[in-house]
């Protein structure tokens, strides 16, 4: 089903990516009580093993991401945003069946396999915005996914005190209702004329990267997006295991506290973006997103309480502005019908430094919290991340120099 775009095209897309981050939300509460079930395990090898799963569906989707992206360039944006959708709310049941932890690395795969509807989502949006204003929507983009991490954790935080299966029968609902609603009202924004000649080379997770070196000045921001992926790959990896091993967190408090993440990202994304770019420009926006993660990721490591917490959720914020600003100052530098592959490039990379990071920080986290470690600890990991986001603003800054004459 093909339509004409129309001016709430952006409306249509924007919602589908609430509701899908709300039904993600949903579980997030939760998961570190269901894997301690499941494999009947403590809090620290639970940790290693919800890595492990970040791990499996950030591998998937590297492996398909790529191949969604290219897809979308031929056949257009609708059906793989459509795919996208269930291939999650099949993952929310084989979660919520769930006899063994292989089924729920099973159900993470069949996710990530399935593509992601945030690449699809930002070719969707490069459609239908002119490059000017693509840092703005991506902005939007983001602050759907913050409303989404609003309203899902806090809604299953509160379910989970029903158990921790409830909140997955929840987010496979809202994963299908979705699904219909996207049958019925998204439009498709990639019309036959513009759409290109599927390549195979740009459908696996390394030579999708090609796009990168192609055109002028998106590989060495490619470079900065992964190190900086990397890096914040330590919060979807141990947030909830932090909460609960440092501060005795609940599942509702856990969610409370994703709640109060999402508000924060989605002002700063949604409201602050445009404004923000119209003041200073991407580059230095970007720059200030930078130097404030290094800053909050050291500091939750020293948080002694809920205060600190919530000081430092309220100072993360402008992190909220390096995603939305890389990805637009890479989209500015290839053409039109390229689009869906740069996305492509951006999850391959994006999945890759987020699977190697996931990994890497539950490992760190773990191993501090056992008995082998030389001193007791749930922070090193955010130390550590503190360093690498350290690094991807070093790599960024002679490059801003450079744009800035």
């Amino acid at each position: 089903m093909t339509k004409a775009p129309g001016r709430h095209a952006v409306s249509f897309v924007l919602l589908l990516v609430f509701l899908d981050m709300v039904g993600l939300g949903l579980i997030l509460p939760v998961l570190p009580k269901l894997i301690e079930t499941v494999g009947d395990m403590d809090l620290a090898e639970a940790s290693r093993i919800g890595g492990g799963m970040f791990a499996a569906f950030s591998l998937a989707q590297f492996v398909f991401s790529p191949l969604a992206g290219a897809l979308s360039d031929r056949f257009g944006r609708r059906p793989l945003l459509l795919l996208a959708i269930a291939g999650l709310g099949v993952d929310y049941i084989f979660h919520a069946l769930a006899p063994s932890v292989l089924w729920l690395f099973v159900g993470r795969i069949v996710a990530g396999a399935c593509g992601s509807s945030y690449v699809i989502a930002n070719a969707f949006l490069a459609d239908v915005t002119a490059p000017e204003a693509r840092a703005k929507a991506f902005g939007m983009l983001g602050a759907a996914f913050g409303m989404g991490f609003v309203l899902g954790p806090a809604i299953g935080g509160l379910l989970g005190e029903l158990g921790p299966r409830v909140p997955f029968w929840v987010a496979a609902a809202i994963s299908f209702a979705n699904l219909v609603y996207g049958y019925f009202v998204l439009p498709e924004t990639l019309p036959p004329e513009k759409r290109r000649a599927f390549r195979w080379r740009e459908a696996n997770p390394l030579g999708v990267l090609a796009v990168f070196a192609r055109h002028k000045g998106v590989l060495p921001l490619g470079a900065v997006l992964a190190v900086y992926f990397f890096g914040s790959a330590v919060y979807p990896a141990i947030w909830s295991f932090w909460g609960i091993a440092k501060f005795g967190w609940s599942e509702a408090m856990v969610g409370i506290s994703l709640a109060a993440f999402g508000i924060v990202w989605a002002v700063f994304q949604g409201v602050l973006t445009g404004p923000a770019v119209r003041l200073w420009g991407e580059w230095r926006v970007a720059m200030v997103g930078l130097i404030i993660a290094v800053l909050a990721c050291a500091g939750y490591g020293f948080a002694n309480g809920i205060i600190a917490v919530v000081a430092l959720l309220v100072f993360h914020g402008p992190e909220g502005f390096v995603n939305p600003m890389l990805a637009a100052l890479m989209s500015r530098a290839v053409p039109e019908d390229e689009q869906g592959a740069l996305q492509g490039g951006i999850s391959a990379a994006m999945n890759l430094a987020m699977l190697l990071g996931t990994l890497f920080f539950t490992q760190v986290f773990g191993y501090f919290l056992s008995d082998a470690a030389p001193f007791r600890s749930p922070d090193m990991a955010y130390f550590v991340a503190a360093v690498t986001l350290l690094v991807a603003l070093a790599m960024f800054w002679p490059q801003f120099r450079r744009a800035r004459g």
